[in-house]
């Protein structure tokens, strides 16, 4: 199978304490890879970096290589933005804009510049589908998405990632929430969308892993 993500030696350092060290995986295209392990080992920081999100965090020192295709995305040279929409992220709690269902939808790509209706309406459709959400909604697609259950507007942050049609899905713990219904339907998704996308699941649920994933990798605390 043809490597998609290839970390190298990553550390990740604050002035405390070691967050990462030494960090070497190898994720292959085309599949589930579950990150587990307990609280404080590092695996939200593994996603954070791999979006880049973690330039945000302050007095934290980065070192290793985290290559995608081949390209070391850490780089200097490389702009995180663009390469955040080679990327979804999915956080724990859902967090829908205060707009309609449509709207949290088609939010990104109109900033990328879409305006045809028609192509706006291909997108909400494909990416709800996508998402398993689809026949749940088609008929309310403009009332507030702050009127979903909350496995639902799970489901819909999953549509808006997939939306600006990434390359790789990162969930950090996406079910941590959700009732046993809602998390099977995610799962559901994550295993039809894994056709089409490399995706990173961290979970503290064993099960899912078991279930979910086709690959694991556990981390333990560092200090």
């Amino acid at each position: 199978m043809d490597v998609k993500i290839e970390i190298k030696d990553l550390t990740v350092k604050s002035e405390e304490a070691t967050i990462l060290k030494n960090v070497n995986l190898s994720i292959y295209k085309n599949t589930i890879l579950g990150l587990m392990g307990p609280a404080g080992s590092g695996k939200s920081t593994l996603i954070s970096v791999i979006n880049r999100m973690i330039d945000f965090e302050e007095n934290l020192k980065v070192t290793g290589k985290v290559l995608i295709d081949g390209e070391d995305i850490l780089d200097k040279e490389i702009n995180p933005v663009l390469l955040r929409r080679r990327i979804g992220t999915v956080f724990a709690v859902p967090i829908p804009l205060p707009r309609s269902i449509f709207e949290n939808v088609v939010y990104a790509p109109r900033l990328m510049g879409i305006k045809k209706m028609t192509q706006l309406n291909r997108i909400v459709e494909d990416s709800l589908r996508k998402a398993y959400l689809w026949d749940e909604v088609k008929d309310r697609l403009h009332t507030s998405a702050l009127k979903l259950s909350g496995g639902q507007q799970q489901r819909l942050c999953l549509a808006r990632a997939l939306a600006l049609q990434p390359e790789i899905i990162l969930l950090d713990e996406p079910c941590s929430g959700l009732d046993p219904i809602s998390t099977a339907k995610i799962e559901e998704a994550l295993n039809e969308l894994k056709k089409d996308y490399t995706i990173i699941l961290v979970s503290n649920n064993t099960k899912q892993i078991a279930r979910a994933t086709d690959y694991a990798a556990f981390f333990i605390l560092v200090n």
